[in-house]
C-alpha cells in the first residue's frame, strides 16, 4: 500500500479522539467538545509569552463551506473551557447540521498540521483519507451527507499563536481528498478483530464467536450505540439509543454546584476527573480546602449502569437476527468510567435470571478512533488496488 496522510477522528460529544498517521508516523491528539465566542475586548494577554501553552489557547477562524462566514472567532477545546459562555453539546445533537462538528474537526485537523510545521505563517495540509465516525442513529441517514461536506478545501485561521511575530496568526488549508464513515460500535468491533498493521484478522475466537452472534453496546456522552454482529457482518435491525453519560455528568456538575459550590467548567473537566479514578473524585472550591465528591458521583454511575443493562437486554431481545449471542461487549469511555457499577448491576440481573455476561475490552475508549484508523487503511489499500488495475489496463 502507498504511504498517505490519514486522519481519523472519534466524533464523540464529549471528546473529539484523533489518530493521524503521515506517511505512517502515528500521532494521538484529544480535544474537548467545547466551544466558546472570542472577544478581543475582555481577552488577556499572557503575562510571559514562553508560559503560554498553545493547545490550552486555542483560537480560531473557519473558512469553509461547512460553516457560515460571519467573521466569527472561537475559543476552542481546553481554552474554552475556561470562558463563561462555554457551548456544549445539546441533547440528540445531530453531528452533520452542526456548525461545532465542522469548526472543531477542520480545527484539530489544522493544530496537527501547526505541530508538524512550527514557525510557518501560512501551511498546506494534505488528507489523502479523512475518517470520522457517527452514532448508529445518524449512520445510514446521514453518511453521504457528512462526507460531500467534509471534502474539500477548508482555511483555518489561528489567532494569538505563541512563539510567532504579530500579527500572531497562522493560516492552515486543509485539503481533504477522500472521506469514510463508519458507525461507533462497528469500529470498535474493527479494532477488536484486525491488527492494524497487516489488517489481517487476528483475534479468531472473536470471529468464530460471531457465527452465533455478537453485541456491542457503545455507551458514549449522548447515545448509546448497539451494534450486532452476525458472521463477522453487522446486521441491520439493531439501532442504537439515544442514552448516554452526559446526563448524569451534568446531575453530578449541579449537585455539586449546590452543595459544595464549585462549578465545573464542562463535562470533560468533570470526565477527566470519574476517568483519573476515585482518588481524583474530590475539588477545592477555596484555595486549601478539599470536598470529597464521590457521594455525588457513585449513585450516578449506578443508575446509569442499569440503564445501560436495561437498553442492552431490550436489544438482544428485539432482534431475531441476533437471537442467542454468546457474547456481550462493553466500549466507550463512558462504560469505563462507569466499569465497577456496570459489572455490579450485572450480578443483579443475573439473580433476576436474566444474565448479561460483559466483557471489558482493554482501551475501551479508543477503540472507535483505532477502527477509523483501519477502515481507512483498507479503503486506501483497495483504491491503490483499483488504480493499480486500471493501470495495467490502460498498458495492456
Amino acid at each position: 500500500m502507498l504511504k498517505n496522510n490519514i486522519f481519523a477522528v472519534d466524533v464523540g460529544n464529549s471528546w473529539y479522539k484523533v489518530i493521524a498517521s503521515d506517511d505512517g508516523e502515528l500521532l494521538e491528539y484529544q480535544l474537548p467538545n467545547a466551544i466558546a465566542l472570542f472577544d478581543e475586548e475582555f481577552y488577556e494577554k499572557p503575562y510571559d509569552e514562553e508560559d503560554v501553552d498553545f493547545e490550552e489557547n486555542l483560537i480560531v477562524e473557519i473558512k469553509s463551506p461547512t460553516v457560515v462566514d460571519r467573521r466569527e472567532i472561537y475559543y476552542i477545546g481546553k481554552a474554552a473551557m475556561k470562558q463563561r459562555n462555554v457551548s456544549l453539546t445539546s441533547f440528540n445533537n445531530q453531528k452533520i447540521d452542526e456548525e461545532r462538528t465542522y469548526i472543531l474537526l477542520h480545527s484539530i485537523a489544522a493544530y496537527h498540521a501547526l505541530l508538524s510545521h512550527p514557525s510557518e505563517a501560512e501551511i498546506d495540509y494534505h488528507i489523502d483519507q479523512l475518517a470520522v465516525s457517527l452514532p448508529t442513529t445518524q449512520y445510514k441517514e446521514k453518511k453521504e451527507v457528512f462526507k460531500e461536506r467534509l471534502k474539500g478545501v477548508h482555511t483555518v485561521i489561528f489567532h494569538k499563536v505563541p512563539g510567532i511575530q504579530e500579527p500572531k496568526e497562522v493560516a492552515v488549508k486543509i485539503h481533504i481528498d477522500d472521506v469514510i464513515v463508519g458507525a461507533e460500535g462497528a469500529l470498535a468491533y474493527l479494532s477488536l478483530t484486525r491488527d492494524p498493521e497487516t489488517l489481517n484478522i487476528n483475534n479468531d475466537s472473536l470471529v468464530n464467536d460471531s457465527r452465533k452472534g455478537i453485541i456491542i453496546g457503545d455507551l458514549g456522552g449522548d447515545s448509546v450505540d448497539f451494534v450486532g454482529i452476525k458472521n463477522n457482518k453487522p446486521v441491520a435491525s439493531i439501532e442504537g439509543e439515544q442514552f448516554g453519560i452526559n446526563l448524569f455528568l451534568d446531575n453530578i456538575i449541579q449537585k455539586v454546584s449546590k452543595n459544595e459550590l464549585y462549578k465545573f467548567n464542562s463535562r470533560s473537566e468533570l470526565e477527566e476527573k470519574l476517568a483519573a479514578g476515585q482518588s481524583e473524585w474530590y475539588v477545592e472550591p477555596f484555595a486549601g480546602v478539599k470536598k470529597d465528591i464521590s457521594k455525588y458521583i457513585i449513585p450516578q454511575l449506578k443508575s446509569m449502569a442499569i440503564k445501560y443493562l436495561e437498553h442492552f437486554d431490550r436489544v438482544r431481545s428485539s432482534s431475531n437476527e441476533i437471537n442467542g449471542a454468546v457474547r456481550y461487549i462493553a466500549v466507550g469511555g463512558a462504560a469505563d468510567i462507569a466499569q465497577r457499577q456496570i459489572k455490579e448491576a450485572a450480578v443483579k440481573w443475573s439473580e433476576r435470571g436474566r444474565p448479561i455476561e460483559l466483557i471489558f475490552p482493554e482501551d475501551m475508549a479508543k477503540l472507535n478512533v483505532q477502527g477509523l484508523v483501519i477502515l481507512a487503511k483498507m479503503n486506501l489499500l483497495k483504491k491503490d488496488k483499483i488504480n493499480h488495475n486500471d493501470y495495467v489496463l490502460a498498458k495492456s
